[in-house]
């Protein structure tokens, strides 16, 4: 009779991929669950960016993540799981109310409200989080995924000269981007 060790059976159970390896693509280590510089780079102050956001005018929970994104350059967009949990503390706390507007609820700041925003100052949580950031490195990074995407529709739908000519094309883009880290920068030669 043959017994089973439980070390050598095979798992029938699927295997979850945990991303690329470390250092894979560019901008360093892995951040965050995805991988890459991605827009979990860092993370904000949630209660202190609604509360901020909310001293300039009403907003819906929705409308404030897509400003702190466009204010922040695409550096950071938190979650509506970040921010309809801070929303709801706020409002348990008395310095928000939400009043329901077709269907969604339209956040205002109270009284008390306006004197906790009053007392973050000038600075903003947004310019914490993008300090020192360089949003160029993000831009660069989301203008590879539509490459990449047509570069897929290429090679599954494309005839053969399409395929032969994307190759070249991606090729060339190569090439000269490497061309550009060889060029020297202007701002070393006005210095010289």
């Amino acid at each position: 009779m043959r017994t089973r060790n439980p070390q050598n059976q095979e798992s029938h159970e699927p295997r979850r991929w945990d991303g690329p390896p470390e250092h894979f693509g560019f901008g360093g280590p892995r951040r965050g669950r995805r991988g890459g510089p991605g827009r979990r780079a860092r993370r904000g102050d949630v209660r202190a960016a609604a509360l901020a956001l909310l001293g300039e005018r009403p907003m819906h929970g929705y409308e404030m993540i897509q400003e702190l994104e466009e204010r922040t350059d695409g550096v950071w967009r938190p979650s509506p799981g970040a921010v309809y949990p801070a929303l709801q503390l706020l409002e348990d706390q008395g310095l928000v109310t939400a009043d329901a507007e077709a269907g969604k609820r339209l956040f205002s700041l109270t009284d008390a409200g306006r004197e906790e925003a009053a007392k973050a100052g000038d600075r903003t949580p947004w310019d914490d989080v993008t300090e020192g950031i360089d949003p160029q490195q993000f831009k660069l990074r989301d203008s590879l995924g539509p490459i990449a995407v047509a570069a897929r529709q290429v090679a599954m739908a494309g005839t053969p000269d399409q395929k032969t000519a994307a190759v070249r094309i991606l090729a060339d883009t190569a090439r000269k981007l490497y061309a550009l880290l060889a060029e020297e920068p202007a701002d070393a030669s006005d210095a010289g």
